[in-house]
């Protein structure tokens, strides 16, 4: 399937698996603190030619996270950062360590391969794409599903 351009997504678990199978590079290793971390996150969109961010103009979103084996890690951070989609930011977009809730490599929160069609992130769209599981309200989750319809 992923041979054929067929569109993967592993959120979370789903991330892990993708890496485990080899269907996208790197390792995702427990966060740094050794704890599960649960909060909303901002992020800051990298590559915008992946099946979730092709045609999206936000920059920064907001979605919630839920892992304790999130932190991503690549052995070549120059090709890690190739297949970065999303990294941690603070609100005006700004990368610092500050802001990366478990360690990951270069800030480093969704990658993908280099087609674009198999994507893995910790961060979870499914639980910002409605007002009523938003905080604030906002439903940036849906913005990368709508993605899926441009594909």
């Amino acid at each position: 399937m992923a041979n054929e351009g067929k569109i993967i997504i592993g959120i979370c678990n789903g991330f892990q698996i993708l890496v485990e199978s080899g269907l996208l590079e790197g390792a995702l290793l427990p966060n740094l603190n050794l704890r599960f971390v649960s909060r909303w996150v901002y992020l800051k969109v990298g590559r915008k030619d992946t099946v979730l961010t092709r045609g999206l103009e936000k920059e920064i979103i907001k979605m919630p996270i839920a892992h304790s084996e999130g932190r991503y890690y690549h052995n070549d951070p120059s090709r890690a950062e190739r297949f970065a989609v999303l990294y941690y930011v603070g609100p005006k977009g700004e990368v610092d360590e500050k802001y990366n809730p478990n360690g990951s490599l270069l800030n480093i929160a969704s990658i993908a391969n280099e087609e674009g069609n198999i994507i893995g992130m910790m961060p979870h769209p499914e639980r910002a794409s409605f007002k009523l599981t938003s905080p604030d309200g906002e439903t940036d989750g849906l913005l990368l599903f709508r993605g899926l319809k441009k594909w």
